[in-house]
């Protein structure tokens, strides 16, 4: 079974429509839709960090591919964040016939501006915006470690060298593993990894308050 194939077999068997790309609302600081591969998700969740008991954010979750499959494989509950209305309403049509549709919810909102909820302890990056949005969804993360401290992991797929730059400054991240995923597209590819980091809580002048 090919690439494309296995993509329509996952879509066919949640009952979504998520695949295809779409640059229609992407700028400078947020980057176009494109879901992540199956095959990607399916690397992550054979590596075990997501288990019954996580609740994940999945920043700029489009249609919301990332949520409904984790959940449906894990058992986690996923919370997506999208500033595109059009894409919500995408992720909103798929939650009404996706399977485990009840461990997933969908918010429009810009991700910086997204107060994270006391109990997430894991979030997924898909080269969403900029590290200028970046620091501040960082921000956030913080000010809800100070609410309720946790352990809490962060996933960064297709990371750019700006992204892993500048993470790799931030004490209060430590970087724990890499998942490789250059053989699902031909081994060509730096950028096709998951790259994760954990947050340890020995946070120290990280937010600005902007």
């Amino acid at each position: 079974m090919g690439m494309k194939q296995r993509e329509e077999y996952w879509d066919k068997q949640l009952n979504i429509h998520t695949m295809g790309r779409d640059d229609s609302h992407a700028d400078e600081y947020r980057y176009p839709y494109e879901p992540t591969s199956y095959e990607v998700l399916d690397r992550l969740v054979r590596e075990e960090y997501l288990t019954s008991d996580s609740v994940l954010v999945d920043y700029g979750c489009g249609k919301g591919r990332v949520d409904f499959f984790l959940s449906y494989r894990t058992g986690c509950r996923a919370i997506g964040i999208e500033y595109d209305q059009t894409m919500i309403r995408f992720a909103l049509e798929n939650q009404k016939g996706c399977k485990k549709a009840c461990h997933t919810q969908f918010i429009c909102e810009r991700a910086e501006e997204y107060k994270v909820d006391a109990d997430v302890d894991s979030f997924y990056f898909f080269h969403p915006f900029s590290v200028e949005i970046l620091q501040k969804v960082l921000a956030r993360i913080q000010e809800s470690y100070y609410e309720n401290p946790r352990c809490m992991t962060l996933f960064f797929y297709y990371p750019s060298d700006e992204y892993i730059s500048y993470l790799m400054t931030v004490e209060e991240l430590t970087f724990l593993d890499e998942i490789d995923c250059r053989d699902l597209f031909n081994g060509s590819n730096e950028r096709e990894r998951i790259v994760v980091f954990e947050m340890d809580g020995n946070f120290v002048g990280f937010y600005d308050g902007e």
